[in-house]
Order: C-alpha cells, then sequence, then structure tokens
C-alpha cells in the first residue's frame, strides 16, 4: 500500500528500537513491520501492574505510541527522524493477561506529519486505541 522512501528503512527500524532504552527497560520488543505499518509484543510483568492488577495505561500508551512511530518511520526520509506531536488514547477495557500485543498503521503519510493508529490487544481483546499525529524532522 504505502512505498518507503528510505531503501534501508529495515536497518533504521530495528536502530529505532535498539536505541530506545525506555522502551527496552520496559520489555517492548519489535515484532514485525512493513511499508506503513509496525507490530510489537510486550510481556507483562508484575512493574506493569497498576495498584488492580490491571496493566498500567501508561504502559500501554508508551507501547501504542512508541509502534506508532516506528510505523510513520518506515516512511520517513534517510535523514529524518520522527518524533511525536500529539496522541489520544482510549482505554477501551481493563487490560489484564500475560501479554500485550500492539499493531500501529499509517492512515495518512506526509512530508512532515504523519496521522497513525495503534490498537492494542491483551490477548485476543482489543483493550485501546491510540490515534497520534507524528512530525517528521531533519535529523541533529
Amino acid at each position: 500500500m504505502f512505498k518507503p522512501v528510505n531503501p534501508d528503512y529495515d536497518a533504521r527500524i530495528r536502530t529505532i528500537f535498539a536505541d530506545a532504552a525506555f522502551i527496552a527497560d520496559l520489555g517492548v520488543e519489535l515484532a514485525e513491520f512493513g511499508p506503513g505499518w509496525c507490530e510489537t509484543r510486550l510481556a507483562i510483568a508484575p512493574r506493569h501492574l497498576q495498584q488492580d492488577g490491571v496493566i498500567h495505561a501508561g504502559v500501554q500508551a508508551t507501547m501504542a505510541d512508541h509502534t506508532a512511530g516506528a510505523a510513520a518511520g518506515t516512511l520517513m526520509a534517510a535523514d529524518q527522524i520522527v518524533l511525536t506531536v500529539e496522541f489520544k488514547i482510549h482505554l477501551l477495557r481493563a487490560a489484564r493477561g500475560d501479554r500485550l500485543r500492539c499493531r500501529a498503521e499509517v492512515l495518512r503519510p506526509g512530508r512532515t506529519v504523519t496521522a497513525v493508529e495503534s490498537s492494542v490487544f491483551a490477548g485476543d481483546t482489543l483493550v485501546a486505541k491510540l490515534t497520534a499525529t507524528m512530525a517528521l524532522v531533519s535529523a541533529p
């Protein structure tokens, strides 16, 4: 559906995950990706839960945001980086289980701004939806 601008986007997306210390500390792992989409997974540990035993909203939001950024990143130029401009998350139901999975898809790519949507699943249950605007800016 989308054609990557950077022919080496594969290595770039892998680097986005390898260099993101907070994402690694959280335990979010890159699963699969292609032009305009990305999937991640997270094995749930006690540190991911809030006081009532539900997977913390911050964990879900971080996973959905980073996955969305990676989906947008599959379509950026080699000399660009992706930064979140804004996002809105809908927590649809209490997230419980031993794994989360997230799939992000670009809704509309742009030269400087890209719209992305992420879906977070606990097992087969959709637990959160995030819509985000990502800026594609020149790398420092």
